[in-house]
């Protein structure tokens, strides 16, 4: 049995914001409001702590009074270095997980918690999210999961020796996916990675609670 207490979330924004022109997606405004500020309401209530993982602008993250933690390994290597770097924190705080979520995922579910706690217990305490679209296909949306500390040694080996991928790695590990409904409006877990997202979500945004 997990602990509930003793998860840290971690909101996810170290990466360069490539397709956004290099502009840091986790500060872009959707409607008068910073993309990180969606994510750390709502993933607040579900943790007793959070995080946030950056690498660039952290005089501006720090305006959210939220703790920062930088990629522990140079290069912005992908999500999973943010992965490592929220992992190696919790576990020198005294967690014995995380939660990970990105900072450009502006509607990502409420229940996030209480879901990966149903299907991590059954997989080592380790899960990621999925949804299911029209035709039945699953989706999976690895930057959204739960981690045990423990792994952190063996993810920081096998980013070292070249891993990018994070399904390959929660694959070795026999990662339990999480099922999330999806409200038919919107992906829960649509992300903004060009402007032509972020005119999307500001269309949908007053439909979509």
């Amino acid at each position: 049995m997990i602990d509930k207490s003793k998860i840290l979330g971690v909101i996810l924004a170290g990466g360069k914001g490539t397709r956004m022109g290099g502009e840091e997606k986790g500060l872009i405004k959707l409607n008068n409001k910073s993309l990180i500020e969606y994510s750390i309401e709502r993933l607040k209530p579900q943790v007793n702590r959070l995080v946030i993982n950056a690498n660039n602008n952290l005089t501006k993250y720090s305006e959210f009074n939220t703790p920062i933690v930088s990629d522990p390994l140079p290069g912005f290597l992908g999500p999973l270095a943010g992965v490592l770097a929220g992992l190696e924190y919790a576990d020198q705080k005294g967690y014995s997980h995380i939660v990970t979520v990105a900072a450009d995922t502006p509607f990502f579910p409420k229940n996030l918690i209480s879901l990966f706690l149903t299907v991590a217990k059954n997989h080592n305490g380790l899960a990621i999210a999925t949804t299911q679209d029209k035709n039945n296909n699953i989706q999976r949306h690895p930057t959204f999961g739960i981690w045990p500390c423990h792994l952190r040694k063996n993810l920081r080996t096998h980013i070292v020796n070249g891993l990018r991928k994070i399904v390959i790695w929660t694959e070795k590990h026999n990662a339990g996916e999480a099922l999330f409904d999806d409200n038919k409006k919107l992906d829960p877990f649509f992300n903004i990675n060009t402007p032509a997202d972020l005119n999307t979500a500001k269309a949908v945004l007053e439909n979509y609670k």
